[in-house]
């Protein structure tokens, strides 16, 4: 079975935003904070790989549903991060959250 390549920008914008269910320009202000940074082709369109959508939904579901604002989504996926890293079993609260594969 071939592997997938989880950095390989294969999503235009339209794409995933119909993949995340959320607006284009949701995505684009994800970008503008910095929390995403699709690669651009040569006539500077955005593309998503597999990755960014993971990151978008471990965003999406801190703010949809646990409420948090997008600096505690940003927080939060970061000690996630640190407590995977580290091998550390993450809050019951926040065991919905994947971030395994995620590169922050």
């Amino acid at each position: 079975m071939p592997q997938i390549d989880l950095d390989k920008p294969i999503y235009t914008l339209g794409v995933a935003s119909e993949m995340l269910d959320a607006h284009p320009r949701t995505l684009m202000v994800y970008e503008q904070l910095d929390m995403i940074k699709p690669q651009r082709t040569p006539t500077n369109r955005r593309r998503y790989s597999p990755r960014d959508v993971m990151k978008l939904q471990a965003i999406q579901k801190l703010t949809r549903r646990h409420g948090v604002n997008l600096a505690g989504a940003r927080f939060i996926l970061a000690l996630l991060k640190e407590l995977h890293d580290h091998e550390v079993e993450p809050p019951t609260r926040f065991r919905d959250v994947d971030v395994s594969l995620l590169t922050l």
